[in-house]
Formats: structure tokens, C-alpha cells, sequence
């Protein structure tokens, strides 16, 4: 039967002993207590049943059991250390798995990916496009950038990036973009309005911070996605609600118009992984994207 193992922790501090013949710096490289690596030793002669150091002067010296033990010990930690060090290069190597929607990929992300990666050069990304909303494990993802409403599962870290803010946008060939770009919110009452069943609050939830009646909505054609719904706006065929960063593009462009301007949403921009996933990469990743939404 296999022989079990001493304490890791006995053994750091016999190592050091050992190597620098004194408990005291032993201690200080440890950063613990003279009395704390005395006990470790102890505990580590009664578990082997042998002496490891005998006293000269007012050093230690290992016993011919402590000087074969002192080799092993310090080849397994350099072997630990240079594994634990391959490991670290590895994982900042290893692309970062980032999940999102579709419609943020396409619409939001790939424009601006070679600014990402021109302004982050040490982060690679492995750029996930999810149909559904992330479990509590977020699982294939070392982390997810999410539009949507909290509370957040427990199990995540979360990192807010900005609020949402939405707003009706039409092409600028629409029939009736002249009138409606000095119209008031309520003419959009008559209109057909395109819709996403992925976000199927956002009208109601526009017509409420606009003192207007949802129920009085009238709906044209639905879209699977975002994507498709200002694909669809953009064509001409109606009035779409959508996100302002979706829509900055084509805003920019004039492509579309965006009459009525931008409102805030309780829904949030956030960057979000496990809590016990601990990359080093994801504070800049966040501070990078919340800058970017700033500036949509």
C-alpha cells in the first residue's frame, strides 16, 4: 500500500530549514512564526520517526535522514514552482471563452473587436454567440456579457458596465420619418411597431417612461432577435425599439433615426462570471467594455 504524505505544509517548512539552516529565516521567508515552523518540524520527525536536524553552534544541520529528505523536498518544490509557473503563462496564452447574444456579437462587439484587441493585445478571445440566457455555472464560459434585468445568480461575480437605454429608431426612408421626427411619442401610437419576442417588454416598458399606455400599442411583424428586428428597421419595413449601442452604427451612418432620443431601463450591461473563477484578465475586460458603452 502506498505510503500517505506528511503535511505539504511541514514539508515547506523542513525545506527551508534545511536550506537556510536556521528556523528564524525560515520563518521570515515563510512568512509565519519561529514557534509555528518549530511545530511544523516536530510534527514532521514524529510522523517519520526520525530525527531530521541535529544542533551546531547556533545553526541546524540535517541528520543523514534530513539531507536525503532536504534533496527530495527541494526538487518537488522547484518542480511545483516551474509547473505552477507554466501553468500562469498558459492560462494568459489560453483564449478567454466570452458568451453573448447574437445580436450584441454581430451588432455590438465585432465592430469594435480589432479596437479590442489593438487596445488589449495580451487578451485573447474566444467569442461565443448563446441563444439562451446562461445558467448559474455559465457553463462553456469563462465569462458573459449580458443585457438584462438583476438580481444575478449568487454563484456570479458580477461587473455592471452601464445602463440600458432604449429608444424607437426608423430607417430615414420610412413613409413617414418626416412627420414623426417633430411628432411626440403618442403618434407612435398609430403605428405598426416592430417587435423582438427575445425582449417582448421593451414597448410596454418605453411607453410607460413616456407616460403612455401599453395596451394602446399597436404590433406589426416579430423577430427571433435584435439583429433581424434592425435589419428590419433598416429596411424600411417599420419602427423598431432597440438598445442604443444596436443602433449607434447605423445611427451614425444614417441609416437610421432615432426621433425620440434614448431612455434608461432597469436592464444593465454586465460582464458576469463564477465566482470561484478567479482570471486575472476580466477587471480589464470589464473596464474596457464599460468604457466602450460609454462612448457606444
Amino acid at each position: 500500500m502506498p505510503t500517505s504524505l506528511p503535511s505539504l505544509n511541514a514539508l515547506r517548512a523542513f525545506e527551508a530549514v534545511a536550506r537556510l539552516h536556521s528556523v528564524s529565516r525560515a520563518a521570515d521567508e515563510l512568512h509565519v512564526t519561529h514557534g509555528a515552523v518549530s511545530r511544523h518540524l516536530r510534527t514532521l520527525e514524529e510522523t517519520l520517526g526520525c530525527a531530521l536536524f541535529r544542533r551546531e553552534g547556533r545553526g541546524l544541520v540535517p541528520t543523514r535522514a534530513g539531507l536525503h529528505l532536504a534533496e527530495a523536498a527541494s526538487d518537488a518544490f522547484v518542480r511545483l514552482r516551474d509547473a505552477c509557473g507554466r501553468v500562469r503563462q498558459e492560462q494568459g496564452r489560453s483564449a478567454l471563452v466570452l458568451g453573448c447574444s447574437a445580436s450584441i456579437l454581430a451588432r455590438w462587439v465585432i465592430p469594435r473587436l480589432a479596437r479590442l484587441e489593438q487596445e488589449l493585445p495580451d487578451l485573447r478571445l474566444h467569442l461565443s454567440a448563446q441563444e439562451t440566457m446562461p445558467g448559474p455555472e455559465l457553463a462553456g464560459l469563462d465569462a458573459a456579457l449580458l443585457l438584462d434585468s438583476p438580481p444575478w445568480p449568487s454563484s456570479w461575480q458580477v461587473w455592471e458596465l452601464a445602463p440600458e437605454r432604449i429608444g424607437p429608431v426608423m430607417s430615414s426612408q420610412h413613409p413617414d420619418a418626416d412627420n414623426l421626427s417633430s411628432a411626440t411619442p403618442a403618434s407612435l401610437i398609430q403605428q405598426p411597431l416592430l417587435h423582438t419576442t427575445s425582449r417582448p417588454q421593451a414597448w410596454p416598458d418605453w411607453a410607460q417612461r413616456h407616460g403612455l399606455d401599453p395596451d394602446a400599442l399597436q404590433f406589426g411583424s416579430g423577430f427571433a432577435h435584435l439583429y433581424y428586428l434592425l435589419e428590419a428597421a433598416v429596411a424600411g419595413l417599420g419602427i423598431a425599439i432597440a438598445p442604443e449601442p444596436l443602433a449607434s452604427g447605423d445611427l451614425a451612418a444614417g441609416r437610421l433615426l432615432a426621433p425620440f432620443g434614448f431612455v434608461e431601463t432597469d436592464a444593465r450591461w454586465v460582464l458576469c462570471s463564477r465566482r470561484q473563477h478567479s482570471d486575472p484578465r476580466l477587471p480589464a475586460l470589464a473596464a474596457w467594455l464599460r468604457t466602450a458603452l460609454e462612448e457606444n
